[in-house]
Protein backbone atom coordinates (compact mmCIF):
# COMPACT_ATOMS: atom_id res chain seq x y z
CA UNK A 1 0.00 0.00 0.00
CA UNK A 2 1.30 3.55 -0.70
CA UNK A 3 1.87 6.05 1.78
CA UNK A 4 -0.92 8.49 0.23
CA UNK A 5 -3.55 5.85 0.34
CA UNK A 6 -2.51 4.35 3.72
CA UNK A 7 -2.93 8.30 4.93
CA UNK A 8 -6.78 8.32 4.12
CA UNK A 9 -9.81 6.93 6.28
CA UNK A 10 -10.51 3.38 5.16
CA UNK A 11 -13.45 2.86 7.46
CA UNK A 12 -16.63 0.85 6.78
CA UNK A 13 -14.33 -2.11 4.56
CA UNK A 14 -11.80 -4.38 6.99
CA UNK A 15 -8.14 -3.07 7.10
CA UNK A 16 -4.78 -3.95 7.58
CA UNK A 17 -2.49 -1.57 8.14
CA UNK A 18 0.79 -1.28 10.09
CA UNK A 19 -0.34 1.77 13.15
CA UNK A 20 3.27 2.46 14.02
CA UNK A 21 4.42 3.17 10.47
CA UNK A 22 1.05 5.00 9.88
CA UNK A 23 1.33 7.08 12.42
CA UNK A 24 4.72 8.18 12.36
CA UNK A 25 4.60 9.50 8.44
CA UNK A 26 1.31 11.06 9.34
CA UNK A 27 2.04 15.05 9.64
CA UNK A 28 -1.27 16.00 9.82
CA UNK A 29 -3.00 17.52 13.26
CA UNK A 30 -5.61 15.18 13.33
CA UNK A 31 -6.11 12.66 10.24
CA UNK A 32 -8.93 9.94 10.49
CA UNK A 33 -7.90 6.17 9.53
CA UNK A 34 -10.94 4.29 10.17
CA UNK A 35 -13.85 5.53 10.73
CA UNK A 36 -16.61 2.51 11.58
CA UNK A 37 -20.17 2.31 13.21
CA UNK A 38 -19.25 1.95 16.62
CA UNK A 39 -14.96 2.92 16.86
CA UNK A 40 -13.02 5.46 14.87
CA UNK A 41 -9.29 5.40 14.63
CA UNK A 42 -7.36 8.52 14.18
CA UNK A 43 -3.57 9.62 13.29
CA UNK A 44 -2.35 12.64 15.49
CA UNK A 45 1.10 15.02 15.19
CA UNK A 46 1.64 17.64 17.79
CA UNK A 47 4.77 19.93 17.23
CA UNK A 48 6.86 20.96 19.84
CA UNK A 49 4.97 22.85 22.40
CA UNK A 50 1.75 21.95 20.97
CA UNK A 51 -1.31 20.13 22.51
CA UNK A 52 -4.58 18.39 21.78
CA UNK A 53 -6.24 21.41 23.78
CA UNK A 54 -8.02 21.10 27.17
CA UNK A 55 -11.39 18.74 26.09
CA UNK A 56 -14.00 16.42 27.76
CA UNK A 57 -16.44 13.91 25.50
CA UNK A 58 -19.25 13.25 27.76
CA UNK A 59 -20.53 9.96 25.52
CA UNK A 60 -17.43 8.74 23.95
CA UNK A 61 -14.13 6.32 25.79
CA UNK A 62 -11.05 6.78 24.19
CA UNK A 63 -7.08 5.28 24.34
CA UNK A 64 -3.93 7.05 23.20
CA UNK A 65 -0.74 5.47 22.12
CA UNK A 66 2.26 7.19 21.53
CA UNK A 67 4.78 6.15 18.82
CA UNK A 68 7.10 8.89 18.71
CA UNK A 69 8.13 11.82 21.14
CA UNK A 70 6.96 12.62 24.50
CA UNK A 71 4.15 14.47 26.17
CA UNK A 72 2.52 15.31 29.65
CA UNK A 73 -0.68 13.77 29.88
CA UNK A 74 -2.98 15.58 32.72
CA UNK A 75 -6.64 14.14 33.66
CA UNK A 76 -9.37 15.16 35.98
CA UNK A 77 -13.34 15.04 36.60
CA UNK A 78 -13.16 18.99 36.28
CA UNK A 79 -11.09 21.43 34.35
CA UNK A 80 -9.78 23.23 37.05
CA UNK A 81 -9.20 19.71 38.82
CA UNK A 82 -6.54 17.68 36.98
CA UNK A 83 -5.76 15.09 39.56
CA UNK A 84 -3.39 13.01 37.17
CA UNK A 85 -0.80 14.25 35.37
CA UNK A 86 2.37 12.00 33.24
CA UNK A 87 5.02 12.39 31.23
CA UNK A 88 4.27 9.81 28.78
CA UNK A 89 6.70 8.49 25.70
CA UNK A 90 6.70 6.24 22.70
CA UNK A 91 4.72 2.88 23.50
CA UNK A 92 3.01 4.40 26.15
CA UNK A 93 -0.79 4.08 26.07
CA UNK A 94 -3.86 5.56 28.18
CA UNK A 95 -7.01 5.13 28.30
CA UNK A 96 -9.88 8.59 28.78
CA UNK A 97 -12.96 7.30 30.89
CA UNK A 98 -15.85 9.24 28.79
CA UNK A 99 -16.72 12.02 31.00
CA UNK A 100 -12.94 13.08 32.07
CA UNK A 101 -11.16 16.32 31.22
CA UNK A 102 -7.99 15.77 29.36
CA UNK A 103 -4.81 17.16 27.74
CA UNK A 104 -1.66 16.27 25.83
CA UNK A 105 1.28 18.56 25.56
CA UNK A 106 4.03 17.68 23.07
CA UNK A 107 6.93 18.52 25.93
CA UNK A 108 9.77 16.97 23.52
CA UNK A 109 12.20 18.18 21.27
CA UNK A 110 10.68 16.74 17.91
CA UNK A 111 7.14 16.21 16.99
CA UNK A 112 4.63 14.45 19.44
CA UNK A 113 3.31 11.04 17.24
CA UNK A 114 0.32 9.47 18.00
CA UNK A 115 -2.86 7.06 17.26
CA UNK A 116 -6.22 7.36 19.57
CA UNK A 117 -9.01 5.07 19.16
CA UNK A 118 -12.45 6.37 20.19
CA UNK A 119 -15.74 4.72 20.74
CA UNK A 120 -18.14 5.79 19.38
CA UNK A 121 -16.61 7.74 16.98
CA UNK A 122 -15.63 11.39 17.36
CA UNK A 123 -14.93 12.86 14.06
CA UNK A 124 -16.37 13.13 10.53
CA UNK A 125 -15.56 10.49 8.17
CA UNK A 126 -12.51 11.27 6.47
CA UNK A 127 -11.38 14.35 8.68
CA UNK A 128 -8.16 15.45 7.77
CA UNK A 129 -6.89 18.70 9.88
CA UNK A 130 -3.45 19.73 8.49
CA UNK A 131 -3.24 22.04 11.52
CA UNK A 132 -4.90 22.53 15.15
CA UNK A 133 -8.32 24.03 14.48
CA UNK A 134 -7.94 28.03 16.43
CA UNK A 135 -9.19 27.90 19.98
Amino acid sequence: MDSMSLLSDHGGEPFVADIEKAAVKNDNFRLALWTGKYLQTTLMSLKVGESIGLEMHPDVDQFIRVEKGSGLVRMGQAKDSMTLGRVVSASDGFFIPAGTWHNLINVGLEPLKLYSIYAPPQHPFGTVQKTKPKE
